[in-house]
């Protein structure tokens, strides 16, 4: 489970630019997660409580999760489709010369201090 890794990496990367800020206390932290980033939001969620209870300026914080949908484009005919339901095999035309625009991000979008 590579979420409890990408929980310290965000809490650390958090708490740094909270410091740097004369922040004491995070209420809410809003990451843009891509459809296929491979992170499982509910895992997420769950370590993120825990690991918020270790880090005095992040207790109680909130974790907003924003999905980034995901787009795939066809080099052979231009179009771009939805990538979940079809995959790298485009729905036009049936070329697999294809290519990921959106849905794989992973962003801490804001931090909300009180």
């Amino acid at each position: 489970m590579h979420e409890l890794g990408v929980v310290f990496r965000v809490s650390d990367s958090v708490v740094k630019v909270a410091e740097q800020n004369n922040v004491q206390r995070v209420h809410s932290v809003t990451l843009e997660i891509g459809q296929v980033s491979t992170v499982i939001p509910e895992y997420l969620e769950d370590i993120w409580k825990w690991n918020c209870k270790r880090v005095p300026m992040l207790n109680d914080c909130e974790l907003i999760i924003e999905q980034i949908h995901a787009i795939t484009r066809c080099e052979d005919c231009g179009k771009t489709y939805d990538t979940v339901p079809q995959g790298i095999t485009c729905p036009y035309c049936g070329s697999e010369h294809t290519f990921l625009v959106t849905g794989n991000e992973f962003n801490i979008k804001e931090i909300a201090v009180e």
